[in-house]
């Protein structure tokens, strides 16, 4: 059955996220990028949603992406945009100019690390913002857009 642009959510993952696997195992696990997004494709499926799932260093693609799903109508966007968290002033900008759900995933707690990434510049513009759980964080927002389609 294909699926409609309305049920698509956007998987976003920004800088170094491409190294999930071997970069920091003790902070980010042994999951590669590709072991994440099979998961997140699978799990969307589950529920009803189509993944499209897209990982760049540079900060203007993601932006790009948001747009996208901004255009496509996605019912959700869940983004990981690693170290563009804690600088991206052109991130939060795209995020508020969809106006679509967006929630904040990170593997790690970033609160409980290093004092620059305690803070981030694009939360106050999502609906939630999921840290410290590992990949399962990504599984919980698929939830919890799903949640928000019923």
């Amino acid at each position: 059955m294909a699926t409609s642009a309305r049920q698509t959510v956007f998987v976003l993952n920004g800088p170094n996220l491409n190294l999930l696997g071997t970069r920091e195992p003790g902070i980010y696990g042994a999951q590669t990028l590709q072991d994440v997004e099979d998961g997140c494709t699978a799990l969307a499926a589950e529920l009803g949603m189509e993944a499209q799932c897209h990982q760049s260093n540079h900060e203007g693609a993601l932006v790009d992406w948001i747009h996208e799903a901004g255009r496509l109508k996605s019912v959700g966007i869940i983004i990981n945009a690693g170290a563009y968290t804690h600088t991206s002033i052109a991130l939060r900008d795209a995020i508020s100019g969809v106006a679509i759900p967006t929630i904040e995933v990170h593997i790690s707690n970033i609160h409980a690390r290093e004092a620059f990434r305690h803070h981030s510049i694009i939360a106050p513009v999502c609906a939630g913002q999921i840290c410290g759980l590992g990949t399962t964080g990504y599984n919980l927002a698929l939830r919890a857009i799903a949640e928000t389609m019923t």
